[in-house]
Parts: C-alpha cells; sequence; structure tokens
C-alpha cells in the first residue's frame, strides 16, 4: 500500500510540474489580443487574473488560456457575428467565468477533469439568434457561463 501512495504522490507531482512548466511556456507562446473592439480575441491568464469586455460588433470567438489564473470574460456589451462564434478554451488548475447576454444560445463542448457549466436559465435563450459555441479543454479547471458577473471569490454558479 506504501508503494501505491508513493507511485500516486509521484505521479501528481509530476503532473503538477509537467503543468506548471506548461503555463511559463503559454506565457511565451500566445500573443495576447484583448482589444475590446476586436472581433477575434486571444486572452490568457496565467499566474494572474484576467479581466475583459467585449464591445465588439461582430464579435467571432477567439481562444482563451487559463493556466493557474483566471477570471472574468464580459461579453455583454458585444454583438455576435451572423454566423455564429467559436471560443476555444483551456483550462489547467484555473477557469473563467463567461458572462453572456440571456439571450444568446451556448453551445459547450469540453474533455478532462473539469469542464464547462451553462448556469443561466434556458427558459430565456432565444434560440433563433446566432450561436457561440464554447469548445476546449479543461484540466481541475473550467469555465462558468453566467448572464451576470458573480464578484465573489468560489462562489458557486446560481442561475440569473
Amino acid at each position: 500500500m506504501k508503494t501505491l501512495l508513493r507511485l500516486f504522490g509521484f505521479v501528481w507531482l509530476a503532473g503538477f510540474l509537467a503543468a506548471l512548466v506548461g503555463a511559463l511556456a503559454a506565457r511565451q507562446r500566445v500573443e495576447v489580443e484583448d482589444d475590446p473592439n476586436a472581433n477575434e480575441v486571444a486572452l490568457l491568464a496565467s499566474f494572474g487574473p484576467l479581466e475583459f469586455r467585449s464591445v465588439a460588433s461582430a464579435f467571432g470567438g477567439g481562444t482563451v488560456e487559463c493556466w493557474y489564473g483566471g477570471g472574468t470574460i464580459d461579453l455583454r456589451s458585444a454583438t455576435l457575428d451572423p454566423a455564429g462564434a467559436t471560443l476555444r478554451v483551456r483550462a489547467i488548475f484555473g477557469g473563467a467565468q463567461v458572462v453572456v447576454p440571456r439571450s444568446w444560445p451556448v453551445r459547450a463542448h469540453s474533455v478532462g477533469f473539469g469542464g464547462i457549466n451553462d448556469a443561466r436559465q434556458q427558459a430565456l435563450v432565444d434560440e433563433s439568434a446566432p450561436v457561440l459555441t464554447i469548445e476546449g479543454m479543461c484540466l481541475f479547471g473550467g469555465f462558468g457561463v453566467l448572464s451576470e458577473r458573480v464578484d465573489r471569490p468560489f462562489a458557486s454558479a446560481v442561475p440569473v
């Protein structure tokens, strides 16, 4: 039993260190595009906070990477591209809340140990509107889709 626990501890530590190296590499690799008017964004939270508010006239999506960090992506002032938008996300020991208008339909797909949860009241969603698709990978982290920003740390996502 002791050998099994040691092996588990070693594997956990090796995974943690690999993710740490990945986070540092992401800081070098990702070219951040965080202009509020941009229709395509590239956002990064690496060992720190992420605060982004879009006012794009035809938001088409982009990428979001949260490595040991996270925060808020506020899209309530943006207009979705008529063809819809795809937000590709990656959360490694991090994550963010994605704040969207109540009427936006959101489709989420993720793999890993974590996920993407739409905590909004689905009765208020306009199914005929363009769709925001959020897809990605979550390892011990994730993304919450809300209609109102939650400013309390560690607050549970409550439908609004």
